[in-house]
């Protein structure tokens, strides 16, 4: 299976896929950039009046709660509703949803009026959208990881959707394939949106590759790939963020089959 996970980094940069990202604005600027870098070109368009008819036209969606305003609300909603319409792929990242009651309403609402193709988020949010008791602190987790194979696969099944928990190690599942991450590096903790920035690299996957379980296992092994090269010579968070920008750029088929280190369940 790594030779399909793989080739999908191969099938981003031939096809240059549209990515119409409506995420938090602490990390827009950073989103564009590493999508640029992985092969994807960025809009980060969410004016109401635009949003279904660019969502028309693009490779795929990212929704990002993290800071979810009225007017940010609106432009999702059409979007996915575009989305579902025309059958392009839609990636959720539930930031916060474990600290907020008002994102648990929103992301139900999202699934009545569109569609899901991958759930990307931390361990404490994922589980908590599965029903489980989660530890989490504003954005972040601290969850101890208890029972989160388990969280993941019941939310993949409830949800029919590719689930993607980011955490010490990274949980994916479809609800029947699981596939446990083992790369990554500490620096990635220290560095503002490395989650957004990996949700972006999935929707980028995600309008490539036609098996979501692959899409979300090579997004997320490419972020953490780039990560462990890039702390080899960056030994604190400000030139690290400068060089994983970089390490995506660089990053290779080859690097994913040699270096990836993945459990398959």
């Amino acid at each position: 299976m790594i030779k399909e996970v793989c080739n999908v980094l191969t099938k981003v940069r031939e096809k240059t896929p549209l990515v119409h990202a409506i995420t938090n604005y602490v990390t827009i600027n950073d989103c564009a950039n590493i999508l640029l870098a992985f092969g994807a070109s960025p809009a980060m368009a969410e004016a109401y009046d635009e949003t279904y008819d660019f969502a028309k036209i693009s490779s795929s969606i990212y929704i990002n709660l993290g800071t979810l305003t009225k007017e940010q609300e609106q432009a999702m909603i059409m979007a996915v509703l575009s989305a579902k319409n025309n059958n392009i792929p839609v990636v959720l990242d539930p930031v916060a949803c474990g600290a907020i009651k008002r994102k648990i309403d929103f992301i139900q609402r999202i699934f009545e009026v569109g569609k899901v193709d991958i759930i990307k988020g931390n361990l404490g949010e994922i589980k908590y959208l599965a029903g489980y008791e989660a530890k989490v602190r504003g954005v972040d987790s601290v969850d101890d990881g208890s029972n989160s194979v388990e969280a993941c696969v019941s939310l993949a099944r409830k949800r029919s959707c590719v689930v993607a928990a980011t955490g010490v190690q990274d949980i994916i599942t479809d609800g029947e394939r699981i596939a446990i991450i083992e790369n990554g590096t500490n620096l990635l903790t220290l560095v503002t949106g490395a989650g957004c920035m990996v949700g972006a690299l999935t929707a980028a996957t995600a309008a490539v590759e036609e098996d979501k379980f692959f899409a979300a296992i090579a997004s997320i092994l490419s972020m953490n790939l780039a990560g462990e090269h890039a702390s080899k010579t960056a030994k604190a968070p400000g030139s690290f963020k400068v060089k994983l920008i970089d390490e995506i750029f660089l990053l290779r088929e080859e690097n994913l089959e040699k270096e990836g280190r993945i459990q398959w369940i």
